[in-house]
Parts: structure tokens; sequence; C-alpha cells
């Protein structure tokens, strides 16, 4: 049953541009053993590859085959049987990134996530899939156990209000700019898609053209602070996937 992993009906996946530093062979050599993890689907120890550890200046912080997997199973349309490298590499470039922001949110203990933030995720995750059976399945397959599962809620909603405290939250649009994109952007494309159609007037649709401006400038400020954050921070390929 999905109450199982205490699932009753999660936050927006960070996809941002990757460089990564590889260690030199022969520490690769060194850390490239396998550590022993619990499988909550079978109830046994298994072999769970080491592949990546991150540090933004703050800790060490290590990555998993399983994580590459439970980064898989938490999105609707990967395939977790044998997924392609691509499939991978794509889930390890997006946990290096979360990993860099979550050692930065930490430093902020004043945005802990509240329960309900975290099971508001959780219910929002839940909608992203077909049924709720097939989110348990998909756990199930991969390990992911409920302590596990509530754990990644948790960092997702700490990383989000980080997020927004420190980037959505100084952003200021000006009307001019509001004007601005709605003669240059808006109604160009309007009437290229919707040709003979009434055009919404400037006031009809300020809130939705200052949504977009905001969310464009955040996604804009995030990738200068993950470029930035890649720069300093040491991120290590111990098996490549």
């Amino acid at each position: 049953m999905i109450e199982e992993f205490g699932i009753q009906n999660t936050m927006p996946h960070l996809t941002w541009p990757v460089r990564r530093r590889i260690l030199p062979s022969a520490l690769c050599l060194l850390l490239s053993a396998f550590c022993f993890l619990p499988s909550a689907a079978h109830g046994q120890e298994i072999v769970d590859k080491m592949v990546a550890t991150v540090n933004g200046g703050v800790q060490t912080d290590l990555i998993t085959y399983s994580d590459l997997l439970w980064q898989l199973a938490l999105q609707p349309n990967p395939s977790i049987v044998n997924p392609s490298s691509e499939a991978l590499n794509g889930a390890l470039r997006l946990i290096e990134d979360q990993r860099l922001i979550l050692q930065e949110a930490q430093k902020l203990p004043t945005i802990s996530p509240s329960e309900q933030e975290i099971k508001n995720a959780r219910d929002a995750l839940v909608k992203q899939f077909p049924s709720q059976a097939e989110l348990q399945e998909r756990m199930r397959r991969v390990g992911l156990s409920s302590d596990k599962f509530n754990e990644i809620l948790e960092q997702r909603v700490r990383i989000e209000k980080y997020l927004d405290f420190r980037f959505r939250s100084f952003i200021v649009i000006t009307q001019k700019d509001i004007a601005d994109y709605y003669r240059d952007a808006y109604l160009p494309r309007f009437k290229s898609r919707y040709p003979g159609r009434v055009v919404p007037t400037l006031e009809e649709v300020r809130a939705e053209i200052e949504k977009t401006l905001t969310e464009t400038k955040v996604e804009s400020d995030i990738d200068n602070f993950l470029d930035t954050a890649r720069e300093r921070a040491e991120i290590v390929i111990l098996n490549p996937v």
C-alpha cells in the first residue's frame, strides 16, 4: 500500500549545466571500492557502487549508484530497468547540483522545512505520476525505503526554500520590464500562434508576464550561482556510469 511510504494522494527538478572534475587515476583506484548498503526491496545487503563525491567547501558528500536510481525513480518517465548511460549521467549531474545547493542551504537553519511543507512536496510529487501505485512500484524496484524517501523530500524542500530566499525574494520586475516584454515578446508570439484572435491587453496579462520574467531571472541567477559554485567545488568521479 502507498501508505507504507507516507504518501497521501515534488519539488521541481534542477536541470543546470555541469562541469565535472575527474579524480587522478591513482586515487580513483584507491577509492573505487564498493560500499554495502541495506536494500529495502529485498531486506538484505547489496553491493552499491560509489559514483562520485561533491565538496562545495562545507563537507564531502558521497553519491552512490543507488542515489542515481532513486533520482530516476522519482521522475515519471525515465526507465529504471537497465537505465542508459545518458539517463544515469543526467541523474548524476542533477544530484551534483542538488548537493552543492544543499550544502549552502544547510548554513541557514532558519529555512528548515516544516512537516506541512514536506507533505505538500509529497503530494505534488505523487501528482506527477499516473497513479500512486506506479510511484510505489518504482520505489520498491529501486529499494527506496520510506525513511530515505522522506529524507529526499526534506532535502528538496530545503533546496527550494533556499533558492527562494537567496534569489526569488530579491528580484524586482519593473513596470517598464513588463511593458517591454509585452511589446517585444508577448504580442508577436500571440499573433503568430493565434492569428485573428483578439489580443489580450497588457493589464490582462500583466501578472502572467511578471511571473515569466521573475522565473527567467531566477533561473539565470541560479545558473550563475552554480557556475561559481562549481569553480570552487571539488567534484570527483570515482566510477563513470
